[in-house]
């Protein structure tokens, strides 16, 4: 049994409490895509922790954590929370990482700030962990394996060639200083060692795992709204975002996934640059973000305040459609408790027409947001344990939200913690 958990909108949904939940009854946990440029953040027994490339099923004895060939693999960063995690006293995680996995380089790092720079006021809003340039080297056939790092030779001759071009454009196009080979070539030699004990072939192990029955999470990483296909181009990442591309990022049968489970928040949140048609503004966004999350609404990776809204059904449905969604769990619905009232965005008005349909990206940004409205419950609800506890005016919301977006709401979290959740049928 493989099961996906992936987000419905911009990312920041949730998903890693929710893997961490569900590798409790997990014997494998998957990174599929992206890297480094986004954190999920998990509170348990061992304390609060951001993560950012190890699975979020690294707290659960037992499970093996994997990550998979579709991962922009930053080796110094993922060891650094490896280290970090086990020093904090968790038992030190079992883990495994695709052979074929492409590592990111450091002049991926470089080249991402660099560009960054270049742009300027047209900037893509990037994490500048070096993601973009990553896939584009990918693409371009111009990456790194981890496989490569045993090669030492065919590795040193490859490298050569990579920089001669990479140092053309550091020279003619950002004025920046050179690349040297040997210099990389040594530190590449610290991240085998680290690496080595952990690599292994990640499809095979997944593979037979599948065949005799064991459970599967696939752990994405952003949401659906940041596909490089179905998001709001450009401004999205470079890898796909849905549960679709697990089969290729993990290397698992794509019949194989059964349960594709898509976190949503209970109202709209996103760092990075793109049309966000119910956000909000000046005070009435911080009070959202001081009460949202655990310790606020600000990026796991950077620290950056995260743009509010409020709930966007016509962008979550497309979401959950894209995914292809088997239930729905909606997170941080306790953060709104201190709402006299909600809205909610069911249509979007362009050009004078209502739409429920998510649009293209120029139609988008011309878009506004249609609203119904609906009471608050103005009481704190993150001790509540059972779904049918909760304020009446509390299910009313969840349950209109359930009928906007047309997939079931399966389990609804009050808290920042593990535990904190709770199963409406």
């Amino acid at each position: 049994m493989i099961k996906a958990v992936v987000g419905a909108n911009w990312g920041d949904e949730g998903k890693g409490k929710i893997t961490d939940m569900l590798a409790h009854d997990s014997q494998y946990v998957v990174r599929f895509q992206g890297g480094a440029n986004a954190g999920h953040t998990i509170k348990n027994a061992y304390g609060k922790f951001a993560l950012h490339t190890l699975p979020s099923g690294v707290f659960n004895p037992g499970v093996v954590n994997c990550i998979g060939n579709g991962v922009a693999l930053n080796i110094p960063q993922l060891m650094e929370e490896y280290r970090a995690i086990v020093e904090a006293g968790v038992p030190a995680p079992k883990l495994l990482v695709s052979e074929r996995a492409q590592m990111v380089m450091p002049y991926h790092i470089l080249f991402d700030q660099y560009e960054e720079e270049r742009l300027g006021g047209r900037s893509f809003g990037s994490t500048k962990s070096g993601i973009s340039p990553f896939y584009s080297d990918k693409y371009a056939k111009i990456g790194f394996q981890v496989c490569e790092l045993f090669d030492e030779a065919r590795l040193k001759d490859k490298l050569a060639h990579v920089l001669e071009v990479k140092n053309i454009l550091l020279q003619s196009l950002y004025h920046k200083p050179t690349l040297d080979a040997d210099e990389i070539f040594a530190e590449m030699m610290n991240w085998k060692k680290e690496i080595a004990p952990f690599v292994g072939n990640v499809q095979k192990e997944l593979y037979e795992a599948e065949r005799n029955g064991k459970t599967i999470l696939l752990e994405g990483q952003l949401g659906s709204l940041k596909d490089p296909d179905h998001g709001i181009y450009p401004m999205v990442t470079s890898s796909s975002t849905l549960a679709g591309f697990g089969a290729i990022g993990a290397g698992v049968p794509p019949y194989a996934i059964k349960e594709v489970i898509t976190v949503v928040k209970a109202y709209s949140s996103a760092v990075g640059a793109g049309a966000c048609v119910s956000e909000i503004f000046g005070d009435e966004a911080e009070q959202m973000r001081r009460h949202g999350g655990d310790g606020g609404e600000y990026g796991a990776t950077t620290g950056r305040p995260r743009r509010m809204g409020w709930f966007d059904a016509v962008a979550t449905r497309y979401g959950c459609q894209v995914q292809g969604t088997t239930e729905v769990v909606l997170t941080v619905v306790d953060a709104l408790g201190y709402l006299d009232e909600l809205k909610i965005c069911t249509g979007y008005e362009i050009d004078g027409a209502i739409t429920k349909d998510f649009p293209v990206t120029p139609l988008l940004e011309k878009a506004k947001p249609v609203y119904i409205t609906l009471p608050g419950w103005k009481c704190d609800i993150s001790g509540i344990k059972r779904y049918e506890d909760l304020p009446e005016n509390c299910k009313q919301y969840i349950e209109r939200i359930e009928a906007e977006i047309g997939f079931p709401i399966k389990m609804v979290s009050n808290g920042p913690a593990r535990e904190q959740i709770m199963v409406k049928e």
